[in-house]
C-alpha cells in the first residue's frame, strides 16, 4: 500500500473551524459556569448570614419584651412574647412549656408545631438553660429559655426560618441565568461558526487551489479578501505562485529555445557525417573541423545557459559592501584586454554599496564584449559609474558601458534582451545570443533594469540602473576621470 493510500485510510480529524468553535464554546461555558456558580454561592451565604442575624435580633427582642412584661406566670409571659414578636416572611414562632407546644401566632408562614421532632430536639438542646441556635432539615432556628420567678415550669420561645423558601429566589435566579447562558452559548456558537468560516475561507481556498495546482500549471490564484493576517497569508501565497509561474514559464521557454538552438548544430553535424566520404582524407578532415566547430558552439551555448540560470533571481546573489569606484576601475582594467579599442575611464561613484561585485563584473564585461563586437573598430569604449535620483527621490546606482558604434534601431532595441537574439547579422553572428539576457537577469536580481540609449553621433550606452543600497555612511560625491586619460590595450 502506498503512503498516500495510508493517509486516505486514516480517520479524518475534526476541522480547524470545529475545533476553534469548540474551544470558544468550552471556555465561554466554563466562564459562565464559574461566574454563575460563584454569584449563586455568594448570594446563598449572604442569605444564610441574614437569617442568622435576624434570629439573633429576635432573641434580643425576646429578652427585651420579657424584661418589660408584667406577667406573673410563665403562660402570661409567653403569650406576651408571641403577641409582641411577630414572625417575618418565611418565619414561624412557637411558645413551648415543659417540652410541649403551647401556642403560636396566627397567620405565620411557618407552623413550627407541625414540624416532626423539632420541639423535642430544641427542648433537649436548651435543657441547660442557655439559648441555642441550629439547623434541622430545612429550618434554621433559635430557642430562648424563658422563666418566671415563682413558676416552676420551663418555657422556651422558638423562632425558625424556612431555608428552602429563603433560598428559592437565589435558585430561581441561577436557573434563569443558566437559561440565558444557554441561549448566549447558542448565539456565540452561531456567530463563531460564521466568523470562523469567513476567517478560514482563504485557507480553504488555499487548500483547494493547492489541490488544483499541478507541476505544469500554477496559474491558479486565491481570491484576496480582507486586510487581516490570513489575507496577508493569501497575498504571500499568491506572490509565491507568481514566482513559481514565472520560473516555470522561463524554464519552458528556455527548454524550447535550447531545443531549437541545439537542433541546428546537431542537424549540421549529422548531415555532414552522413555524406562524408570516408575514403577521402580531405573530406574527413573538413567534416571533422566542421563538427568540432559546431560542438564548440554547443558547448558555449550550454555554458551561457548555465550562466543565465545562475544569474536569475535574488537567491543567485551574494551581496556585500563594495567600493563602486574601485569596482569600476577593476572592470575597466579587465575589459581592456578584450580588444585594441581605446578604453576610457568615465565617472566613478565614490560610494560603498551592497551589491554582488562578481555578478556586476560579469554583467559589465558582457556589455564590454558586446561593445567590442558592435562598436567602431578604431573607436573608444567608456566604462563608468555614477549616482542619480529616481522620480520618487530614491538614490540610484548606475554603471554603464558606452561605445561610438552605429545607433541601434528601435526594432532591435525592443528585442535585444530576448534569449538567443543575435544582432542584425542573424544566426551566423558570433555568440549564443544569451549575453544580454544574462545582463538583464543580473540587473533584475539586484532589483534594477538595463537602460539603453542610442543616437547618431553619440554612440550607444547600456546602463545597469540599480537601487542604491548603502553599506553605512559614506561620501557620495562623483569623481571624474582625468581629461584625455586613456588606457590602451
Amino acid at each position: 500500500m502506498r503512503a498516500g493510500d495510508q493517509r486516505e485510510d486514516r480517520p479524518r480529524s475534526l476541522s480547524v473551524r470545529v475545533r476553534i468553535l469548540a474551544a470558544i464554546l468550552v471556555v465561554a461555558a466554563l466562564g459562565m459556569l464559574v461566574a454563575g456558580g460563584t454569584a449563586s454561592l455568594v448570594q446563598r451565604e449572604r442569605a444564610l448570614a441574614a437569617v442568622d442575624e435576624r434570629l439573633i435580633a429576635t432573641a434580643a427582642e425576646v429578652s427585651d419584651v420579657a424584661a418589660e412584661s408584667a406577667a406573673t406566670d410563665l403562660t402570661g409571659l409567653l403569650r406576651d412574647l408571641v403577641r409582641a414578636v411577630r414572625p417575618d416572611a418565611d418565619q414561624g414562632t412557637l411558645a413551648v412549656i415543659d417540652g410541649q407546644p403551647a401556642f403560636a401566632p396566627e397567620g405565620a408562614d411557618l407552623a413550627l408545631d407541625a414540624q416532626p421532632g423539632l420541639v423535642a430536639r430544641v427542648a433537649a438542646e436548651a435543657a441547660d438553660g442557655a439559648a441555642v441556635r441550629g439547623t434541622s432539615d430545612s429550618l434554621r432556628y433559635i430557642a430562648v429559655p424563658v422563666s418566671v420567678q415563682g413558676d416552676a415550669r420551663t418555657g422556651l420561645f422558638l423562632a425558625a426560618y424556612d431555608l428552602d423558601a429563603r433560598l428559592r429566589p437565589i435558585g430561581d435566579a441561577f436557573l434563569t441565568f443558566a437559561a440565558v447562558a444557554a441561549v448566549a452559548l447558542l448565539v456565540i456558537g452561531g456567530v463563531g461558526w460564521v466568523v470562523a468560516g469567513r476567517l478560514l475561507r482563504p485557507i480553504r481556498d488555499l487548500r483547494l487551489a493547492a489541490a488544483r495546482i499541478t507541476a505544469s500549471d500554477v496559474s491558479e490564484r486565491i481570491p484576496l479578501r480582507g486586510r487581516d493576517d490570513v489575507s496577508d497569508l493569501t497575498r504571500t501565497v499568491n506572490e509565491m505562485l507568481d514566482r513559481l509561474d514565472g520560473a516555470l514559464r522561463g524554464q519552458r521557454r528556455l527548454l524550447d529555445d535550447v531545443g531549437h538552438e541545439l537542433k541546428t548544430p546537431i542537424t549540421i553535424v549529422r548531415g555532414h557525417l552522413e555524406v562524408m566520404d570516408e575514403a577521402d582524407p580531405a573530406d574527413v578532415a573538413s567534416t571533422r573541423a566542421l563538427a568540432i566547430d559546431e560542438l564548440d558552439r554547443m558547448s558555449g551555448l550550454v555554458r551561457d545557459i548555465a550562466a543565465l540560470a545562475g544569474a536569475s533571481g535574488p537567491a543567485a546573489l551574494a551581496p556585500r559592501a563594495t567600493d563602486v569606484a574601485a569596482l569600476t576601475e577593476a572592470v575597466l582594467r579587465k575589459a581592456s584586454a578584450l580588444s585594441g579599442h581605446r578604453w576610457v575611464p568615465g565617472e566613478s561613484a565614490e560610494v560603498v554599496a551592497l551589491v554582488d561585485p562578481d555578478r556586476i563584473t560579469q554583467a559589465l564585461l558582457q556589455l564590454a564584449s558586446n561593445a567590442v563586437r558592435h562598436g567602431t573598430p578604431d573607436g573608444s569604449i567608456e566604462i563608468g559609474s555614477g549616482l542619480a535620483r529616481d522620480p520618487s527621490g530614491g538614490d540610484r546606482l548606475r554603471l554603464w558601458v558606452r561605445n561610438d558604434g552605429r545607433p541601434i534601431s528601435d526594432d532591435t532595441r525592443q528585442h535585444m534582451f530576448e534569449r538567443f537574439r543575435r544582432g542584425s547579422a542573424g544566426r551566423g553572428s558570433e555568440g549564443s545570443g544569451l549575453g544580454l539576457a544574462i545582463v538583464e537577469a543580473i540587473a533584475t536580481a539586484h532589483g534594477g533594469a538595463v537602460l539603453v540609449t542610442s543616437a547618431p553621433g553619440e554612440g550607444t550606452v547600456l546602463t545597469l540602473d540599480l537601487p542604491l543600497r548603502r553599506a553605512g555612511q559614506h561620501n557620495t560625491t562623483v569623481r571624474t576621470g582625468a581629461a584625455g586619460e586613456e588606457t590602451d590595450a
